[in-house]
């Protein structure tokens, strides 16, 4: 399970901000905590329940016979739509600051997302009886509007409740996080039961009303827990400037609307034909290249010092890494979905487990694991042992290797039976335990080493670039998470063996820089918080 928490942001120009006014330290929450966290942490709860809930569904759903309520599509092709939709909703977070940061403030950011998502899902519940196709996948631009509305913004919005920094805020992300966590499980746990029990549409559905009552809690409870914080939007002090940019602003995302709707109505009325696996591809080079592009810039005209440019390395590399371990990880509503379908024995007793449930599984072991981790990077710290965050990457990369490798002794013995025989459920439970350990020796460390290697002015910049990563990782896993076809088996080791010889190699690689990376960052002064 991924989450991306990005740092309080801080508006940098060069006249005067407006800061949104905020209590200097309101202790009057739960635990200690400001009365606001509550508000946003069950927002983000059942937003979260809303986007994992329907994760597990996508692929199932459009793979489907249409006489069991599908959309019939071949794997790869479902595989690439959940992909591009995955991309899409990390980069539309970095458009979403944006214009809460310009138009309309974190407040109304959030809930107007909360209204798109809760608007999208109703859509795609209603697919069933309306429109099919034209209603899915108009609920999937919606949900993917308003996520980039709502996810960075109520992450920002919760470090604005600490002005003051410190091991409090620390604490308040903490608990932010298992509201993340917590929404994550039960979303993944209850629609696949639903949808299996009662239809694809119920499961939908339900995920749905999980945002609708997150838009509840924060419609209700916002006025009275957060006052006026988030309300207010970075002002120019000239008046005339001001509405210059707000002016443009609004004609950039009216014309960016307009092209999006006339691509929708062209595609739903059969006159513009849309190919996912082309598109995606076509994303991936534009990513790469934007990324190419933006690291460029910083190092050619970014004003760096040594020190920084030396940082903006490790940034580079780290950027790089990141996207290799999300393209394997992502693959779990994808590849690792479909072989849970496919070719795994979920019969328990009279009872057989929904194919979607098991995507629940790396959630609960987050939730489990996460303080573990936390207590032995710490523990290790003490002893004098403190792991830089390249050999955390590298730890992580290959213990990630390890879960596909795992996956592909799994996809042998299916191959070897010639699809006669379904594997242990234990297989994918394994997998997930491995990818958790992986996904905890990344996430946290790649978002902390983001805020600490960044030069202050970069720090909101670069945590656009972790968005980037993580969408190019998307997009990559749902290119190639469509190789598990019961019409081709052979195909399935193939993937486990590409996947997990690509993890193997990169963590080999990173783990030979890290000591050039150390060397080169030796002189300075805080190198031991860094590398």
């Amino acid at each position: 399970m991924t989450s991306t928490l990005p740092p309080k942001r801080v508006q940098e120009t060069a006249v005067t901000v407006d800061l949104p006014p905020r209590p200097a330290s309101d202790r009057s929450g739960p635990f200690g905590q400001p009365r606001g966290l509550p508000t946003l942490f069950f927002t983000e709860m059942w937003e979260r329940f809303s986007y994992y809930g329907i994760r597990p569904l996508l692929i199932l759903f459009m793979t489907a016979a249409l006489a069991d309520g599908g959309f019939g599509f071949a794997p790869l092709k479902a595989s690439a739509i959940v992909g591009i939709y995955a991309s899409s909703v990390y980069l539309a977070s970095l458009p979403g600051g944006w214009i809460a940061d310009r138009l309309l403030g974190l407040r109304r950011s959030i809930f107007l997302g909360g209204v798109l998502i809760a608007c999208g899902h109703l859509s795609i519940g209603l697919s069933g009886f309306f429109s099919g196709k034209t209603m899915f996948f108009l609920g999937l631009v919606l949900i993917v509007l308003g996520t980039g509305l709502l996810k960075p913004n109520i992450s920002a919005l919760v470090g604005d409740l600490y002005p003051e920094g410190g091991a409090r805020r620390d604490a308040g992300f903490s608990i932010f996080y298992m509201g993340i966590n917590t929404g994550s499980f039960l979303g993944q746990f209850v629609t696949p039961i639903l949808a299996a029990a009662a239809g694809w549409h119920w499961g939908f559905g339900a995920a749905g009303f999980g945002m609708l009552l997150g838009v509840i809690v924060f419609g209700t409870y916002a006025k009275r827990t957060l006052g006026t914080l988030g309300l207010e939007t970075s002002k120019h002090s000239d008046p005339d400037v001001q509405a210059r940019q707000v002016s443009r602003a609004k004609i950039g995302i009216a014309v960016g609307l307009g092209a999006l709707a006339l691509v929708i109505v062209l595609a739903a009325t059969g006159a513009l034909t849309l190919d996912p696996q082309a598109i995606g591809r076509s994303m991936t080079f534009v990513l790469v290249g934007l990324s190419v592009a933006y690291f460029g810039y910083i190092f050619l005209a970014g004003g760096l010092t040594g020190d920084e440019r030396k940082r903006m390395v490790v940034i580079l590399v780290l950027f790089v890494f990141a996207a290799i371990f999300w393209s394997a990880f992502e693959q779990a509503p994808t590849s690792l979905n479909l072989f849970a379908r496919d070719f795994t024995d979920r019969q328990l007793g009279s009872f057989q487990i929904p194919a979607g449930l098991f995507q629940s599984i790396n959630a609960l072991f987050i939730i489990i694991f996460a303080p573990v981790f936390a207590w032995i990077w710490s523990a290790l710290a003490k002893r004098g042992l403190d792991l830089s965050s390249p050999t955390k990457f590298s730890i992580g990369l290959f213990v990630t290797a390890m879960a596909f490798f795992l996956m592909l002794v799994a996809a042998n013995i299916l191959v070897a039976s010639n699809g006669t025989v379904k594997v242990s459920p234990w297989w994918l439970v394994g997998c997930y335990l491995l990818q958790t350990a992986g996904e905890l020796s990344i996430s946290p460390v790649g978002l902390s080493s983001m805020t600490k290697l960044s030069p202050r002015r970069y720090v909101g910049q670069m945590m656009g670039v972790w968005f980037l990563a993580t969408s190019l990782g998307n997009l990559i896993a749902g290119l190639v998470g469509g190789r598990v076809n019961p019409q081709d088996l052979a195909e399935t080791p193939k993937l486990f063996t590409l996947t997990a010889a690509s993890l193997l190699v990169a963590g080999v690689v990173l783990a030979a820089l890290i000591v050039p990376i150390r060397n080169m960052m030796a002189r300075q002064t805080d190198a031991s918080a860094v590398v």
